[in-house]
């Protein structure tokens, strides 16, 4: 008996060429992600997975139906170390119309990236173009600390988008521009969203690529293989039919993932003492989130906030009382 996959075939067509990432660190259309608050401060953060383990909580959810009692779901624990200012980019009409780099840069970032000789100070620089005003927004390409945690030493390098008006977001930066920024003064608790590359399966066939139906086991030329690939007229190939390639390492985002908790790490935390398959143990502030995310051990991930949040998972509040 010939084992067929039930439902439709997988692969969503909205993911066209599926072709391997250019590059780990995905781009974020941070014109879309808005955030209602009052401080100013950065829209998104740069994290490592580590692993997941079972959450131990007490659910303060309104009207749900576990409220007020403990229970137990999965969370994937994502190593946050500190993050601090690269450059600041100014831009005018869609375009990067200025860099401005920060000439307070550590000596070991300046051996793994090629780092142009600046004469002026970066403070002095953002306050004359801030007097000219000739832009329309602010960004700043950001870089982390990632030689604390053990994975590697290169830094991952990203552009992040800042919340408020022109003038808060300046203030920031200013204040900021040779601080160490911490996870826990940008996330809280509420809803996330994670972008990243998924895991790489390399080459791989229609049948796990797409999920298509096994042919019999009489049939000609392969089992595992599409029954038609198109018709003879008109005599062309189209980029619906499901094809072998390459499978993973995928640039997605999972949508609206709770935040559990957001720990600032201690020598006295017990979580600093489990060790994670592939990654080893964590040092540094860590996150917490409700569920799965893409991508293996060690993969950077940019946490953002929410760009479509629901109200259902808006809601959720949980109360992390241990991690197993």
């Amino acid at each position: 008996m010939v084992h067929r996959k039930p439902g439709p075939r997988h692969g969503s067509l909205q993911f066209w060429p599926r072709k391997r990432s250019a590059k780990f660190m995905p781009r974020v259309n941070w014109d879309a992600v808005i955030v209602k608050a009052k401080k100013s401060g950065f829209l998104g953060f740069i994290g490592y997975k580590a692993g997941m383990m079972s959450a131990f909580v007490k659910d303060n959810t309104a009207d749900s139906m576990t409220k007020n009692k403990k229970i137990i779901f999965p969370v994937t624990i994502i190593e946050c170390p500190p993050m601090k200012i690269l450059s600041v980019r100014f831009y005018k009409n869609g375009l990067v119309a200025k860099d401005v780099l920060n000439e307070n840069l550590d000596k070991e970032l300046k051996r793994k990236i090629r780092v142009p000789a600046t004469a002026v100070k970066a403070k002095e620089l953002i306050e004359k173009i801030e007097k000219e005003g000739n832009f329309d927004d602010v960004r700043v390409m950001v870089y982390s600390e990632v030689k604390k945690t053990g994975i590697k030493k290169s830094p991952d390098i990203a552009e992040i988008g800042l919340k408020g008006s022109k003038e808060e977001k300046l203030s920031f930066i200013k204040e900021n521009l040779s601080k160490e920024i911490s996870v826990s003064s940008i996330f809280e608790s509420g809803i996330v969203d994670v972008r990243g590359l998924t895991t790489g399966r390399g080459f791989q066939g229609p049948v796990k690529r797409f999920g298509i139906r096994l042919r019999s086991h009489k049939a000609e030329k392969g089992q595992r293989k599409v029954g038609s690939i198109g018709p003879w007229h008109p005599a062309r190939l189209t980029y619906q039919v499901p094809f072998a390639g390459q499978m993973g390492m995928f640039n997605r985002i999972v949508y609206n993932s709770p935040i559990v908790g957001v720990k600032k790490y201690s020598e006295t935390d017990p979580l600093g003492k489990h060790v994670f398959h592939e990654y080893g143990f964590v040092k540094n502030d860590y996150i917490v989130l409700r569920g799965s995310v893409q991508g293996p051990q060690k993969r950077q991930l940019i946490i953002t906030h929410p760009l479509r949040p629901t109200k259902r998972t808006a809601k959720r509040n949980y109360e992390l009382i241990e991690l197993r």
